[in-house]
C-alpha cells in the first residue's frame, strides 16, 4: 500500500488568485470500503479536497463491502480512522462533520447481481437527494480478480444506461504479467468504453512527478538540450530503507519489478523522455507516453542477462557475525528458499531518434542504506583539453536532479571558479525546494487523481495500450528469471546499496551511479543533527566524490586529520596498531568527523575492504560554512565536547 507523501497545495503568491473549480457533483461508490485503502488514503484525500474547497457540495460517498456494517457504524468507524490518518496540520472538525454526514454504506457480495440491483436503487435515491446530475464514480479498491465481475454486474444491473456520466477507477496492480494484463483489459472493456476506465497509479499524483512534464515543456532553456547530443545518461533511483515487513505474503508473489519498476518507474520514464505533445489534452499526452514506451527495446534472453541485475537482501550482521536484522527469507510469510527479487537494476534502450544510444538506468530496492526517489539527468562533459596546463585535474558532468521524495525539488549542478588567483573549479548547486517556494501540506497522492477523474481528465491515468506497452518491456525479464532462477540469493546485506553487480552494470559503460546525499543522512552524524536545511545543503554541496580500490589505506594513525568521510558504497575496516580489525563500516557510515573540528592526529588506521565510493568533506570547506552560519558554530563545538571529547 502506498505511503502518504508531502504534496504541494498552493503557492504563497498564487493562493488568493486560484481559479480551480470544485470537483463535479457525483456519488462515489467505493467497492472494498471497509479496507485499509479507504481509511488510510481515500477518505483522507477526500477530506483534504473538502478542506481546500475543491470538493463539490453535491458529493456523496457510498461504501460497499462484505463487512456487515450499517451507515451509522460505517460513519462511526470513519470518525475514528480520520483522526489517525488525516494529513492536515490542524484537523477541521466542522469540515469533517459536514463531509461524513454524506457517507453511506451497504454490505453485499461482488458476484451476486441481486445486491447490485439494490445498489442501483440506493445510488439513484442519493443522486436525487444531493442533486448529483446522475453522475457516478466507481472506485475498485479491491484485488484485480474482482475487476471483471464488478464491471459485469454494474453493466447487467443497468448502471450504464442511466443519465449522467459513469467512470470507473481501478487500482494497481493491473495484471501480474503481460497475459493477465491483456485478459484484464478484455474484461473491463467488455461492457465499458476506454474513456470510462481510469487505471490509477498514485505515484502520478505526486506533484514532483507531475512537475517532470511541466518542467520540460514550460522552460525553453532545457528542451533544445533534451536529446542524445547533449545528455550522456539518465538515472532513475527509487531506494527504500524499509524492508518487506508484514507484507511478505503479498510481496513474495510480486517482487520489485512488478511492485515498482513496471508501473511507477516506467511512468516517470515516459514523462521524462516522451516527445512534445501537440497540446496538454489528456489523449495528446497519453499518445506520446505510449509511443515512448513502445520505443523501449524489448530484450532477448541474452540482453536480459547482460543489461539487468536482480538482488535479494540478506540479514544484517555485526563484526562478530551476529545477526542484527533478519534477511528477506526470514520475513513473515516468506518461503525459506524464496527466489523473489527485492532489488533490480537495469539499463534500458529507447530506440528512437531522440534517445538512440543514450543509456537509461533504473534501479530500485528494499532494505537499502537510505530512502530516496530521484531522477538524475547527466549531461555530457566539455572537452578536458581546454583546461590542459591549469590546476583543474578533471571536469565533472553537469546534472539536473529531480528530487521526488522525501525532499521535493529540482537541483542543477554546475562548475564555478573557486575565489583566488588561480583557476580552480568547484561543483556548486542551484536548488529549488517545494517546501520553501510553496505552501505545503501532506497529501496522500490521491487528491489529484480523484479531482481529475471527476472532471473527466485522464491525463494522469494509464490507458490500456500504455499498460500493455509497459508489460511488453517487463515480460522478458520475468520470463528469463523464471527460466533461470537466481543461485546466489541473498546477494546483498540489508542496509547496503544493493548487489555489487548493479555497480558493475554501470561501470562497464564507464559510468557510475550518482548518489544523492540528503539532509537525513547528514543528521545521522551528531555534528549536523541541529542544522537547518540551508546549513545542511551547503554541507552537501561541499562533499567531494572519491573512489578507492580494495586495500587502500584511507586514514593512517598519527597523521593530522583534515577530512571527514561518508561511505556511499563499499566496506572499510578500522584497524588497531597490530592490524587487528576493531570495526567494519558499511554503506551510509561516517568516519573521521573529529578532523573537521581540530587538526589532531588520527586515532586509528582505516583501510578499504572492497572498492569504495566515498564523499569527502574537508576542514577548509567546513570552516567556510561555519563562518557563513555562525549560529551553528557554538552548537557544533558543544556537541563535539560532549560526544567526541574535544576540548
Amino acid at each position: 500500500m502506498p505511503d502518504s507523501e508531502p504534496q504541494v497545495l498552493s503557492s504563497y503568491g498564487v493562493e488568493s488568485q486560484t481559479t480551480d473549480l470544485p470537483s463535479q457533483p457525483c456519488v462515489m461508490v467505493i467497492f472494498g470500503a471497509s479496507g485499509d485503502l479507504t481509511k488510510r488514503l481515500l477518505v483522507p484525500a477526500i477530506y483534504n479536497l473538502a478542506c481546500d474547497g475543491l470538493l463539490s457540495d453535491n458529493f456523496v460517498l457510498f461504501g460497499y463491502a462484505r463487512s456487515e456494517l450499517t451507515t451509522e457504524t460505517f460513519r462511526a468507524q470513519m470518525n475514528e480512522d480520520i483522526k489517525k490518518f488525516h494529513t492536515r496540520q490542524k484537523f477541521d472538525q466542522d469540515v469533517w462533520d459536514k463531509l461524513v454526514s454524506r457517507f453511506y454504506y451497504m454490505f453485499g457480495e461482488c458476484d451476486d447481481l441481486t445486491y447490485f440491483e439494490k445498489l442501483k436503487i440506493e445510488v439513484a435515491n442519493l443522486g436525487a437527494k444531493y442533486k448529483t446530475n446522475g453522475n457516478v464514480l466507481f472506485y475498485f479498491a479491491m484485488a484485480p480478480r474482482f475487476f471483471g465481475p464488478l464491471c459485469d454486474n454494474l453493466y447487467k444491473s443497468g448502471f450504464r444506461e442511466s443519465e449522467g456520466w459513469r467512470r470507473i477507477i481501478v487500482e494497481k496492480p493491473f495484471g501480474t504479467d503481460l497475459e493477465s494484463a491483456l485478459k484484464l483489459n478484455r474484461e473491463v472493456l467488455a461492457h465499458w468504453d476506454e474513456n470510462q476506465i481510469y487505471r490509477v497509479d498514485h505515484y502520478l499524483g505526486k506533484e514532483t512527478v507531475q512537475n517532470l512534464l511541466a518542467f520540460r515543456f514550460s522552460n525553453g532553456i532545457f528542451e533544445p538540450l533534451w536529446n542524445k547530443n547533449y545528455i550522456d545518461n539518465i538515472q532513475f533511483n527509487v531506494s527504500e530503507e524499509v524492508d518487506v515487513g508484514a507484507r511478505g505474503g503479498y510481496y513474495d508473489s510480486s517482487g520489485v519489478l512488478r511492485d515498482m519498476m513496471q508501473n511507477h518507474m516506467f511512468q516517470m520514464l515516459a514523462y521524462l523522455c516522451m516527445e512534445q505533445p501537440g497540446s496538454f489534452e489528456p489523449d495528446a499526452i497519453r499518445n506520446e507516453k505510449a509511443k515512448l514506451l513502445q520505443a523501449v527495446r524489448v530484450y532477448t534472453p541474452e540482453e536480459v542477462q547482460r543489461y539487468v541485475v536482480r538482488g535479494q537482501y540478506g540479514p544484517q550482521v555485526d563484526e562478530t557475525g551476529t545477526v542484527i536484522k533478519a534477511g528477506y527469507r526470514q520475513e513473515k510469510d516468506v518461503p525459506s528458499e524464496s527466489r523473489t527479487e527485492t532489488y533490480a537494476a537495469a539499463r534500458f534502450h529507447i530506440d528512437n531518434w531522440r534517445w538512440e544510444g543514450t543509456p537509461i538506468y533504473l534501479r530500485s530496492g528494499k532494505a537499502l542504506w537510505k530512502r530516496g526517489t530521484e531522477v538524475v539527468v547527466e549531461f555530457k562533459k566539455p572537452p578536458q583539453a581546454l583546461f590542459r596546463g591549469t590546476p583543474v585535474p578533471q571536469l565533472h558532468a553537469n546534472r539536473l536532479i529531480f528530487h521526488v521524495q522525501p525532499y521535493q525539488g529540482i537541483e542543477v549542478q554546475f562548475q564555478a571558479k573557486v575565489p583566488g588567483p588561480t583557476l580552480q573549479l568547484q561543483p556548486v548547486n542551484m536548488r529549488f525546494s517545494y517546501a520553501e517556494a510553496f505552501k505545503a501540506s501532506r497529501y496522500t497522492g490521491y487528491e489529484v487523481m480523484l479531482y481529475s477523474c471527476s472532471h473527466g481528465d485522464a491525463t494522469l491515468f494509464s490507458r490500456g495500450d500504455l499498460v500493455e506497452a509497459a508489460w511488453r518491456v517487463a515480460q522478458p525479464l520475468l520470463d528469463y528469471w523464471e527460466a533461470t532462477p537466481a543461485e546466489n540469493f541473498p546477494n546483498y546485506a540489508r542496509g547496503s546499496w544493493g548487489p555489487k553487480e548493479a555497480s558493475n552494470l554501470v561501470e562497464r559503460d564507464g559510468r557510475r551511479w550518482f548518489e544523492v546525499v540528503t539532509a537525513d543522512l547528514l543528521k545521522r552524524v551528531a555534528l549536523f543533527q541541529d542544522g537547518d536545511m540551508l546549513f545542511l545543503s551547503q554541507v552537501i554541496q561541499a562533499l567531494r566524490p572519491r573512489m578507492a580500490e580494495a586495500g587502500e589505506m584511507i586514514i593512517r594513525k598519527g597523521e593530522i586529520g583534515r577530512e571527514m568521510y561518508l561511505l556511499a558504497r563499499g566496506e572499510v575496516e578500522v584497524l588497531d596498531d597490530s592490524g587487528k580489525v576493531m570495526k567494519i563500516l558499511k554503506d551510509g557510515d561516517f568516519f573521521g568527523e573529529v578532523a573537521l573540528l581540530m587538526s589532531t592526529p588520527r586515532m586509528a588506521n582505516v583501510r578499504t575492504r572492497t572498492s569504495c565510493d566515498l564523499f569527502v568533506l574537508n576542514k577548509v570547506d567546513f570552516n567556510r560554512i561555519l563562518h557563513d552560519h555562525p549560529q551553528f558554530a557554538q552548537g557544533v563545538m558543544e556537541v563535539a565536547k560532549e560526544r567526541y571529547s574535544v576540548k
